[in-house]
């Protein structure tokens, strides 16, 4: 027994080194396109007709070689919070259902990828390639997904768990097929109940919604399992995600460039003299570094491991110095760039240029209203001496680097100049040219490379993933009952928005930031738009609220990133949240008050 353990672990760990390399290789060529794409435009005033296909058609490779790394660790975006409060023989029988809905994924993605292949004809225009070729992807990803799965359970000695797990799939795929279930309700009410138990066994958030969305055909959903794949592949298939892959690129090598570091001595140089000055230093780098990485859980991981033991050194609580990275973190997907905001914009398809000045705006206030919470809870911590004019002016001078960054993305998007795929390829391009002339060696770019094509892989599976169950929602006609719930209340955009706001903070008591954009943007967003609400200003006011919900319980993404850095546990970061929280929460009004049209 031990040897096959052995042996499977072995195959296990070779298959994920594997993929993780491919998928960086595949980033690397997405990269290459990228800048190739823009200097034959603005340089030679010319282009090759296909090159923004090839990039979706790599991108969708890219995700379909992560797809299996994303069943577990923190890319599969588990909220397994309610798992491990469980006696083990209850928590054991949850972590099979949850094998369950991986086995329904993969059987998904290869089978009715399979025969979605079989439908298909024709050519791509522009690249020449048969159309099949893009949709065998996401069935090889599934298939590396189940071959993993059953790795990974031999390993733990889980044959009970891998046995349970792989006939529970295996009887749903095939009963979902062969019976129909007659409900006077709309088939979205099984699809939320089915998700509801997705997300309490543990189960990963893309692989809950590609078997709820297949569930819901045996309760009469208008789509086929074809449709499904169909709908998976099309929500990939969008040029700007590119973006996403190259945004978290332009952090990695930020941080290993040391640039990074610059930041931080700048903002101490700053506001490190006053009450709380550290507290304070830490959310000033947060409001810099935002124009980074773009990514609030990037930015909670550099923070933790760099700022919480400083601040536990210099006497604040453990528990409130984590609290206080967490919801610096926050800004991350609010200033500029936001992977949120361009989520937000790839299902709504809202200027992603507007957005983020409108980001911009309500960040600052978020870091204004921070910086109050800090001075009241956090300031009996002494700050270090003022810094001369001549430290501050060196420190900016480091920090130029990493502020060209934020040129490159902001002025580059908001005046046209790049479109925002080519913006994230110049950020990523500008910031590998800072590790490599910093003299990293070649294998800590590499592995640069390698995590953020993994991060960016669970991301894009993510919102593949939420397509069907965005397509059946609007099927469903959600959105009509939103609106009439809001009718209920006078109509008004003030009834609007104050319905909005408290069904996103239910949502995000629940539910990972980037799913509830993806499934509530398409949805909420009519209603506020036929209520006169700017759909700018509510986009705004719907990533802010979401972002929020990442420091709440039970799911609390940000908090929960802190704590696996620092070693804190949940409960008590949440507890410690609450003046942060407070000050979000302000922030959050004022940013609606701004969305009432006058």
């Amino acid at each position: 027994m031990t040897a096959i353990r052995s042996t499977a672990g072995r195959f296990a760990d070779a298959l994920e080194t594997a993929l993780g390399m491919l998928a960086a290789v595949i980033l690397m060529a997405m990269l290459a396109l990228v800048v190739a794409g823009v200097v034959l435009r603005y340089v030679f005033h010319t282009g090759v007709v296909g090159m923004e296909d090839l990039g979706i058609w790599l991108n969708i490779a890219l995700i379909s070689a992560g797809l299996p790394l994303t069943l577990s660790g923190p890319l599969s975006m588990r909220l397994d919070g309610l798992v491990r409060l469980l006696p083990d023989r209850a928590s054991s029988v949850l972590a099979a259902v949850a094998d369950g809905f991986s086995v329904v994924a993969g059987l998904i993605l290869c089978l009715g990828g399979r025969e979605a292949i079989a439908l298909l004809g024709g050519m791509s225009p522009t690249l020449g390639l048969p159309e099949w070729v893009r949709f065998a992807f996401p069935v090889a990803g599934g298939l590396g997904l189940l071959v993993l799965l059953c790795l990974r359970r031999l390993e733990r000695s889980s044959g009970a768990r891998l046995i349970f797990g792989f006939a529970l799939g295996g009887f749903v795929y095939w009963a979902v097929g062969r019976f129909a279930i007659n409900i006077a309700l709309p088939a979205s009410l099984p699809l939320a109940l089915a998700a509801a138990l997705g997300l309490v066994a543990g189960a990963p958030l893309a692989h809950v919604f590609l078997a709820s969305s297949y569930g819901a055909i045996a309760f009469g959903a208008l789509q086929t399992e074809q449709a499904i794949i169909a709908n998976t592949v099309a929500g990939m298939s969008k040029f700007l995600l590119l973006a996403i892959p190259f945004f978290l690129l332009a952090g990695a090598f930020l941080k290993l460039s040391g640039a990074a570091g610059k930041l931080v001595q700048f903002a101490a140089s700053l506001v490190g003299h006053y009450r709380g000055g550290l507290a304070q230093t830490t959310l000033l780098t947060g409001v810099l570094f935002s124009g980074a990485s773009g990514s609030s859980v990037a930015n909670a991981a550099f923070a933790a491991s760099t700022f919480h033991p400083e601040l536990v050194r210099h006497g604040y609580p453990p528990a409130r110095a984590g609290a206080l990275v967490a919801a610096s973190s926050v800004l991350d997907n609010v200033i500029p760039p936001s992977i949120a905001f361009l989520i937000l914009a790839t299902a709504t398809n809202l200027s992603v240029g507007a957005l983020l000045v409108g980001g911009l705006f309500a960040g600052l206030l978020m870091a204004v209203c921070l910086a109050v919470a800090i001075r009241l809870a956090m300031g009996t911590a002494s700050g270090a001496p003022p810094a001369s004019a001549e430290t501050r002016r060196r420190a900016g001078i480091a920090a130029l680097p990493a502020f060209v960054l934020g040129l490159i993305v902001v002025f580059g998007i908001r005046l046209g100049i790049v479109t925002t795929t080519e913006a994230a390829g110049l950020a990523a391009l500008y910031t590998l040219i800072l590790a490599a002339t910093s003299r990293r060696s070649g294998s800590s770019i590499v592995a640069a490379f390698r995590q953020s094509a993994a991060e960016a892989a669970a991301i894009g599976l993510l919102i593949g993933a939420a397509a069907p169950v965005a397509f059946l929602l609007a099927i469903d006609d959600i959105a009509g009952l939103v609106r009439h719930l809001a009718g209920l209340f006078g109509g008004s955009a003030v009834a609007v928005l104050l319905l909005a706001n408290v069904l996103l903070l239910v949502a995000g008591l629940v539910m990972d930031i980037g799913a509830a954009i993806l499934l509530l943007g398409p949805v909420l967003l009519p209603v506020a738009v036929s209520a006169g609400i700017d759909p700018i200003r509510f986009g705004v006011v719907l990533v802010v609220n979401l972002m929020i919900g990442g420091l709440t319980p039970p799911v609390g993404m940000l908090a929960f990133v802190v704590g696996g850095v620092t070693g804190l546990s949940p409960e008590s970061l949440f507890r410690a949240m609450r003046p942060f929280l407070l000050a979000l929460l302000t922030a959050l009004l004022v940013i609606t008050l701004f969305a009432v049209p006058v």
